[in-house]
């Protein structure tokens, strides 16, 4: 860069030299912010580095909103502020707190890279001030209302063990869709968590004859694989199976027999243990609308169906399970996690009122009757 005058060839000096000093010097390069995460999009964070559901992702925060509102800077003259402004005018726009972070989070993913190639001395992404989200509060269901659920579920004519499956082990929806038989010992009890459901995504296969999205089209074509190997060490476990749900899971395969029987030649055997009259995979889409239905039946208030997963941890909560053993069922790597799956229900504030008043009262009206001195009173 052509400088002004002597200050400012004076001040480039000074920083070269810093930069020499600490030992960080840059690598030599024009890059701007769009040239940078359009390469890191499309050469260095791709699948099967990374996963398909993570580079969806990514694509739609770089080129929806991270080139349109930085792209145009330097690399290394982007700052802080410059991504903070983007922030608050994509929330101004309408966009909520979540978005703004996941493209914050997204920025501070792809400019790491960059600082570990040489081309930035520090990323700016990690200065900056992320959006602030507002922590969802999640009522997790009592035990009542479980019971309920359960037998609105064995009304069920297809299906029903997938959601005792949701509300006692508390698996996520891609791993529960992702099961196969070839997982489960019923026998011994057991099933292992090995990989996740991967919403399904299309192409057309009319070469957009069609005039509908890829999705939509008559004859669209699958572009992706039913499944992905659970994302972390942690996700990929065993779990005990209470014997109600093995006699559940066996009426299920028994039902799916059926199933198979009807279907004659339409069948597909791929071994899903949760599956279309037909054998296929379940979609998740059509998984979240059959949950919904099911807490109508139920004649319950509505939820997340991923509420039925902070439902199952705070079941274990209420048990006294040691945390190691919670972390090892839930699939989590640390403790955190529990922090934000566990929560105080109404019959866990009754049971501790309960513990408090006896121990208060009781004791006082023990001492009263002389039964017991006063809680407290030294000797």
């Amino acid at each position: 860069m052509k400088r002004k005058n002597e200050s400012e060839v004076i001040r480039a000096v000074r920083e070269l030299e810093r930069e020499r000093d600490s030992g960080a010097v840059r690598k030599a390069g024009r890059w701007t912010v769009e040239k940078w995460l359009t390469h890191w999009i499309e050469t260095i964070a791709v699948p099967p580095a990374i996963r398909e559901t993570s580079h969806s992702g990514y694509r739609v925060d770089v080129y929806t909103h991270l080139i349109p509102g930085v792209g145009a800077h330097r690399l290394d003259k982007l700052s802080p502020e410059h991504l903070e402004k983007l922030y608050a005018k994509m929330q101004r726009a309408g966009k909520s707190a979540g978005t703004a972070h996941h493209v914050h989070r997204t920025a501070r993913t792809a400019l790491n890279v960059a600082v570990r190639r040489g081309y930035l001395l520090r990323n700016p992404a990690t200065l900056a001030k992320a959006p602030t989200l507002s922590e969802e509060e999640v009522e997790p269901y009592e035990i009542t209302e479980i019971r309920r659920l359960l037998k609105a579920a064995d009304a069920l004519p297809r299906n029903s063990a997938r959601w005792a499956i949701a509300l006692s082990l508390g698996l996520r929806q891609g791993e529960a869709l992702g099961m196969k038989w070839a997982d489960v010992d019923l026998d011994r009890g057991t099933l292992r968590v090995r990989r996740g459901r991967q919403r399904p995504k299309y192409a057309h296969g009319c070469g957009e004859t069609c005039g509908k999205k890829a999705g939509y089209c008559p004859e669209r074509k699958q572009t992706n694989p039913d499944t992905a190997d659970t994302k972390s060490r942690a996700g990929r476990r065993a779990i005990g199976l209470p014997g109600q749900l093995v006699t559940l899971l066996r009426q299920h395969r028994e039902e799916q027999d059926r199933d198979r029987v009807d279907a004659r030649q339409l069948w597909h055997d791929e071994g899903w243990v949760f599956a279309t009259p037909t054998g296929r995979a379940l979609n998740p889409n059509t998984d979240y609308h059959q949950w919904k239905d099911l807490l109508k039946a139920a004649g319950l208030r509505d939820a997340r169906l991923h509420d039925a997963r902070h439902t199952a941890a705070t079941v274990l909560l209420i048990l006294g399970v040691p945390m190691p053993t919670v972390m090892s069922i839930m699939g989590w790597a640390s403790a955190d996690m529990a922090r934000r799956y566990q929560h105080v229900t109404d019959t866990i504030r009754q049971a501790v009122a309960e513990q408090v008043g006896g121990l208060l009262w009781q004791a006082a009206e023990e001492a009263a009757d002389g039964s017991e001195k006063p809680f407290g009173k030294a000797d």
